[in-house]
């Protein structure tokens, strides 16, 4: 956010202010005429009221801009974070933001919203271009016969669409009342329910009134809902009514210009400017950059009080729209955790704007007894809320406006973790294990290669018996490499990849754990302790390409480890696998009796890096598969629990997650539950036990294309 932000937006609402005075004393010249087909504006609106409307307007304007630049002095409290370049993109989203793309994945909040809206947006320039038309040289005039004609039916078009909206909107806030709704609703709602609707009823009125102040025209007939609403006003008062629902809607607008910056209608304007800014120069799974801690000193890491955000992390908690959509699909809040991202973001805005230097109103009003003396959001922010957290991004994911929350929450797990040594017990063990052993399990580093033994082929470790290179780099992992169950997914990956003709090696016991659990529960110091060994482990080899098992492996490796110069070409097991299918280097027999399965997405597979196609065709490439979606699949996908180090933290409170997640995957039919990720294995099969349903098999999906695998070179097998 540029320093000057404030001040730009001063400097606007001083220009509104001049330039709607000049407006009216360009209105006052003579010579303007009232066309035949057409209306006469401020027709039985003396000067007087002339002048208080231009004076009143060019108030409210000027009021607006330095409401607003409040907000954005307190945006200015966050540190930097650049938002510039990658303009297409941000074009684009700001467009889906302006079109309600994004909002239409709940349809009927989506078209109620845009009724609202775009009825709104209409209305407004159709009262700028009726301005403009008043101003211009009569010979340029264009508000006139048949174009006035279509005009009056737009506005009145837009009028029944804005007033329709928010009808809506009230049934659905007061009527069927949400929870998501219900649990946020706030006085503030009604009032900007009652504004919006006083300016499109009385625009209508107004119109009426005029329309019978003139003797009901039949051009007006255009006005299909004006016109009609004129016979029901009596031509002896409607030139008193006429300047009454003038006045009131003049009135009406002055109150919208207010309570735009002091609530949250304020996202009308912030949320299409947060998506205009969302788009980021870090790849989407990546964590906010820290410089290496080995070579830096820096005095604070993570997040405690406001200045230790950024400007972008402040900004979103004003384009909030308090819709709720994040907490409806959070696994840790779904299953009775007390983690809800909603109260995440409007918890950190609520301690912003009460601790700014000039108090701005919060995103909605605080609840009775919370008072907020201190800039730090560990006041409002309870340490369980940040660690039931599992990363899983299904917030991030399916809000409409591109608010960051996961960011924050990493942010302020860093802070604890770091700055305070407060994080569940569980982790220290973990902490301890990764540091000592390299891998959260604590086991040696000498039996990192023992998967490989129950192979029919040697698998090359870099740096032994005088391999020096290799094509592929296998990323085994630490589950791959030391829980049982994974063992089976490194073999059935390795044999996979050894009959499809792929060079690859291992690095064996000189591959460390990549860091993920560390980093996601904030301890950015372990994290980069084993990436930068494992850099230098890599680049010592001329390592340039990798093929993981794990989502979380191949997350950090690609998204990350680039943040401490480690840029490698990353490919997850199951792309990799479609790639050779596809390439007929990998073949299988769709052979034996159709088999009902279900897939599960694992989250750093999926919503952080958009991988639903290539495990979803290996699926169906291993034998006679009818592949059935669970409720909650790709983009919507239920996490399995373990995400964010979560695998490594007891599940104390609420349903466990997994438990959530196997009944849903039971719920399906399915004979058998598809994964692409250790831990969702361990923690699918788990789940899928403690049910009792030992009839169920949980494989990973190289396990399952074993079994359908045509063997033999490619050149012999059959086509």
């Amino acid at each position: 956010m540029p320093r000057k932000a404030s001040q730009l937006l001063l400097a606007v609402g001083f220009a509104s202010f001049v330039g709607t005075l000049a407006l009216w004393w360009l209105g006052t010249l003579p010579g303007h005429f009232v066309p035949e087909v057409g209306r006469e504006v401020f027709g039985n609106i003396g000067v007087p009221l002339q002048a208080m409307f231009y004076v009143g307007v060019a108030g409210f304007l000027g009021i607006t801009f330095y409401l607003f630049s409040l907000r954005a002095e307190n945006w200015q409290r966050g540190g930097a974070d650049r938002r510039t370049g990658q303009w297409k993109e941000r074009i684009k989203r700001l467009v889906a933001g302006l079109s309600m793309k994004t909002l239409m994945r709940d349809r009927a909040a989506g078209l109620m919203h845009a009724l609202v809206y775009w009825g709104f947006v209409l209305l407004f320039l159709g009262t700028v271009t009726l301005e403009i038309d008043h101003l211009l040289p009569n010979s340029w005039k264009f508000l006139q016969g048949t174009t006035y004609q279509v005009y009056s039916a737009i506005l009145d078009g837009a009028s029944l669409a804005f007033l329709g909206g928010l009808l809506w909107a009230l049934v659905r806030r007061y009527g069927q009342r949400p929870w998501r709704l219900r649990s946020k609703t706030k006085p503030e709602d009604g009032l900007i329910l009652g504004v919006l609707a006083l300016i499109g009823v009385t625009g209508l009125l107004t119109e009426a009134a005029r329309i019978a102040l003139v003797g009901r025209p039949d051009f007006e007939i255009f006005s299909f809902v004006g016109y009609p609403l004129s016979f029901l006003i009596p031509g002896s008062s409607a030139g008193g009514l006429h300047q009454l629902f003038w006045i009131t809607h003049a009135v009406a607008f002055a109150g919208f210009l207010i309570i735009l910056p002091t609530t949250k209608l304020r996202h009308m304007v912030t949320s299409p400017a947060n998506m205009f800014l969302s788009p980021k120069d870090r790849p989407k799974g990546a964590m906010r950059p820290i410089p290496n801690l080995m070579e830096n000193e820096i005095e604070t890491i993570g997040a405690a009080v406001i200045e230790d955000f950024s400007w972008k992390q402040i900004f979103d908690t004003d384009a909030c729209t308090i819709c709720g959509r994040c907490t409806s699909v959070c696994p840790a809040n779904l299953t009775g955790k007390p983690l809800d991202p909603r109260e995440m973001v409007l918890k950190v805005g609520e301690v912003a704007a009460s601790t700014a230097r000039i108090p701005v109103t919060t995103p909605v009003s605080l609840a009775t007894g919370i008072a907020i003396e201190t800039p730090s959001v560990f006041e409002r922010v309870d340490p369980e809320e940040l660690w039931s957290c599992t990363t899983c991004g299904a917030c991030d994911e399916i809000c409409p406006v591109n608010i960051e929350i996961l960011d924050k929450i990493l942010d302020l797990r860093r802070y604890k973790t770091l700055m305070e040594a407060d994080f569940p017990t569980e982790l220290g063990k973990a902490y301890v294990a990764m540091e000592n052993q390299g891998n959260p399990w604590g086991l040696s580093q000498t039996n990192r290669a023992d998967w490989t033994k129950g192979l029919e082929f040697p698998v090359p470790v870099l740096g032994e018996d005088g391999v020096d290179s290799a094509e592929y780099l296998f990323w085994v992992g630490c589950a791959g490499s030391f829980d049982d169950r994974n063992v089976a997914v490194s073999q059935a990956t390795a044999r996979l990849l050894h009959e499809a003709g792929i060079e690859f090696a291992i690095l064996g016991a000189r591959e460390m754990c990549n860091g993920d659990p560390a980093r996601r529960s904030g301890n950015e110091y372990v994290y980069q302790q084993l990436a930068l060994q494992n850099i230098e482990t890599m680049d010592s080899h001329g390592v340039t390409k990798i093929i993981t098992q794990c989502p979380h492996c191949f997350n950090t490796l690609g998204n990350e480890y680039p943040q401490l110069d480690g840029t490698y070409e990353v490919v997850h097991h199951t792309q990799m696998l479609a790639e050779l299918l596809d390439a007929k280097r990998l073949r299988t027999r769709p052979t034996g009796p159709s088999k009902r399965v279900t897939y599960h997405d694992p989250c750093y597979l999926g919503r952080h890096n958009d991988v639903y196609k290539a495990p979803r065709q290996v699926v169906m490439a291993s034998g006679n598969i009818e592949l059935v979606e669970m409720p909650r699949h790709g983009t919507k996908g239920l996490c399995c629990g373990a995400g964010g180090a979560r695998f490594w933290m007891e599940e104390q409170t609420g349903k466990k997650i997994n438990i959530e997640r196997a009944e849903e995957a039971l719920a399906t039919g399915a004979q058998e539950v598809a994964v692409s990720c250790p831990y969702c294995y361990v923690m699918i099969d788990d789940g899928v036990k403690e049910l009792g349903r030992d009839d169920v098999i949980v494989r990973d999906v190289s396990m399952m294309m074993m079994d359908t695998l045509i063997k033999g070179s490619p050149a012999d097998q059959p086509e």
